[in-house]
């Protein structure tokens, strides 16, 4: 029962990480990747920080800081630059396909570190997923901006990163817990994005910020960094980093939805049976068949 708690917190996890890619799209347009990634991640540890407290809860001992500091470089200070660098490029809908070889990336991680085994099962489902969100923005793919490969790319980086920090957090946030972990490597990102948007003037746009800026800020700090984020880590204790990854394939169907409304991106008929197959290949990557379940 825990694992299937884990696997629905990680699709709802990705499912606003989506809405989220179309909010830092929008964002992007305004200012550069590291103002963005100071917003997302200061607002979200800001959020955090007092939850924790309240929680009571036991932040990582001394000789866990190491790994910590290093991963939440990792993920909430690189990754956010590779994120919001790689939509100054894309689209929202191409942006969530790139980075939804994460799962298919996290099977690789997995197994040449020993982390996760590599099963036929997993892997079926994990292409499946990704098949579908091919076909699900088949539409999207077609009306992308000139150098798109640039964005592209950079967003398959950033799935790297995360699936480095996905198989590299488990071991730690099972000593911690899922909020005491999350708030402290979110603070160490925020601190690293905010040191280095200070030092390269990131912030003077934020002089020009309208109403609607600030309500994207604030929705990207809250519910896609720190709940979001609190979910995936939940996601990570309490099932394997492949079954989470899988899960990133919802994202690209909600940033679709959210890039056809806000920054009227479009959107095809197709999408509909990709997000069948989306499901399809999560049911199948996160249960076992029938002879995996009979005693030996």
């Amino acid at each position: 029962m825990g694992e299937l708690w884990g696997v629905l917190a990680a699709m709802f996890s990705s499912g606003l990480g989506g809405t989220a890619v179309g909010a830092t799209r929008y964002l992007v347009a305004t200012i550069d990747p590291f103002a963005t990634g100071s917003l997302r991640f200061g607002i979200g540890f800001a959020f955090l920080l007092p939850l924790a407290l309240m929680q009571g809860a036991r932040f990582p001992p001394r000789k866990d800081w190491p790994a910590i500091v290093g991963l939440g470089v990792l993920f909430f200070a690189v990754f956010p630059i590779l994120f919001n660098a790689s939509l100054i490029y894309t689209t929202a809908a191409r942006g969530a396909l790139a980075l939804s070889t994460l799962p298919l990336l996290t099977l690789i991680v997995g197994a040449a570190t020993g982390g996760e085994a590599l099963t036929l099962r997993k892997t079926t489902g994990v292409l499946i997923a990704m098949l579908g969100v091919a076909f699900a923005l088949l539409s999207g793919l077609s009306s992308a901006p000139a150098g798109a490969w640039r964005g592209d790319l950079l967003m398959i980086a950033a799935a790297l990163c995360m699936a480095f920090y996905s198989i590299g957090s488990k071991a730690v946030m099972r000593r911690s817990g899922p909020v005491p972990f999350t708030t402290m490597a979110m603070g160490v990102g925020a601190l690293v994005l905010i040191t280095i948007s200070w030092l390269h003037g990131s912030f003077a746009p934020l002089r020009t910020f309208g109403t609607a800026n600030w309500l994207a800020a604030l929705y990207l700090g809250t519910i896609g960094s720190s709940l979001g984020f609190y979910l995936w880590s939940f996601a990570l204790a309490h099932t394997t980093p492949t079954l989470v990854a899988v899960s990133i394939t919802v994202n690209p169907v909600s940033a679709a939805l959210v890039g056809a409304w806000l920054l009227h991106e479009p959107l095809g008929w197709n999408l509909a049976a990709g997000v069948v197959a989306v499901f399809a290949g999560i049911w199948i990557a996160a249960t076992k068949g029938r002879r995996a379940t009979q005693p030996e």
